[in-house]
């Protein structure tokens, strides 16, 4: 074989692993067993998981979150990258012995290479600046994995339309609003906490938050809910009824298919928007630091169950607790969803205020903005409500 022959086949060799996981991450559909698609990529994710938490490891300083730092047990997480590891090394190196996902299995082969390389397991963690900024990258890990295992599992035990596949259409754009949140989360909560102190701090108390944090836990933990979901309401009512504000807010309705990724599409000025509406009472009430870690636990599992693709039968707790059934029909298109179901932990405050769904149908028939007017891709979204038309891009279905 001549030289330039040789070469030739060294870039043919190089482009198909890369051109076949670029095919893969542009896909959509169902995953067949058998094959060995679903091993492949649950190798290619870990790979690509344990490389970044191996980028944490070297730079902790700006790439992992202060608040959960100082909370880590070092040896639990090197043993749990070591794991991750072996996992991913074990399945790609299984896969290419049996020639199963041949081109996907290199590439998440070469990503643990590239983990073990650069130090794995055991990169040296010093002393480093407790106050630089940083990107939230250990809670993006973090939260994927557990996210992914938690309610992928729990979506194909308990599924609302069972059909439905994991990787359904536009969950590329739904993963990139997941990790751009996740990573700006230092520039967020410094913004978010700016605006608190500087337009609410005039109204603290300290007396007054001493009685609030005297209350007993679970009475102070529903009450602080129950403070924060009235916020949340009336911002989530407004940005319906405002048209400026819908303009942001059609980001997160413009999900035509339901899951615990959907949750995660929204613009990025109404994330900090609704943050200082909700967590401006809290601060103010000063609720105590037990019933906060309470309120973050769970908002933090409701925002993602509530999307999932998920049914349940939840009896007469469906008219006090926001359930998936009850929040998928805030974000349906049928004309008796529109402007409904506002709430984001209570469901009476709806049957309340005069704003709960009323239908005969047990099930939305569809999702996403009337019109169908957004644009997909996630730097679109983000320019939409600056450059967007509301203009409906087709006549919406009928049903």
């Amino acid at each position: 074989m001549s030289e330039h022959s040789k070469r030739k086949a060294i870039r043919r060799a190089v482009k198909a692993p890369v051109a076949e996981t670029r095919d893969l991450l542009h896909g959509d559909g169902e995953l067949k067993p058998g094959r060995g698609m679903i091993t492949s990529i649950l190798a290619l994710s870990l790979g690509f998981l344990c490389l970044l938490a191996v980028l944490a490891f070297h730079f902790p300083q700006y790439l992992t979150t202060p608040d959960l730092r100082h909370k880590y047990s070092i040896d639990v997480l090197r043993q749990l990258l070591l794991v991750a590891l072996l996992v991913a090394g074990g399945i790609s190196l299984g896969n290419l012995i049996l020639n199963r996902q041949r081109n996907l299995n290199i590439v998440a082969f070469v990503l643990v290479i590239a983990a073990v390389a650069l130090g794995g397991s055991r990169v040296p963690v010093g002393e480093f600046p407790d106050h630089t900024p940083y990107l939230g990258l250990d809670w993006f890990i973090l939260d994927l994995l557990g996210s992914t295992l938690i309610f992928v599992v729990i979506e194909k035990l308990f599924p609302l339309y069972r059909g439905q596949a994991i990787f359904r259409k536009e969950w590329q754009t739904d993963l990139k609003h997941f990790a751009v949140n996740h990573f700006i989360v230092g520039l967020a909560l410094l913004t978010v906490n700016f605006l608190l102190h500087h337009l609410f701090g005039w109204l603290v108390s300290s007396h007054f938050q001493q009685a609030v944090q005297h209350i007993p836990f679970l009475p102070q933990l529903l009450l602080c809910v129950l403070v924060a979901d009235l916020a949340q309401y009336w911002t989530h009512r407004a940005y319906h009824e405002v048209p400026f504000l819908w303009r942001f807010h059609a980001v997160h309705h413009s999900v035509k298919t339901m899951d615990w990724l959907a949750g995660s599409r929204q613009h990025m000025l109404e994330l900090v928007f609704t943050r200082v509406c909700v967590l401006a009472p809290l601060y103010i009430l000063g609720f105590s630091e037990a019933a906060m870690n309470g309120y973050i636990l769970i908002v933090g599992f409701q925002a993602v169950f509530n999307h999932a693709n998920v049914h349940l039968p939840w009896g007469p707790l469906k008219y006090l607790l926001v359930t998936p059934d009850f929040h998928h029909w805030h974000h349906a298109s049928d004309d008796e969803a529109i402007d409904r179901n506002y709430a984001a932990h209570y469901a009476f405050l709806d049957y309340l205020f005069g704003t709960a769904v009323k239908s005969k149908n047990k099930f939305p028939a569809r999702y996403g903005v009337v019109g169908d007017y957004m644009p997909d891709g996630f730097i679109r979204q983000q320019l939409f409500p600056f450059r967007g038309n509301t203009t409906p891009t087709e006549p919406p279905p009928q049903g």
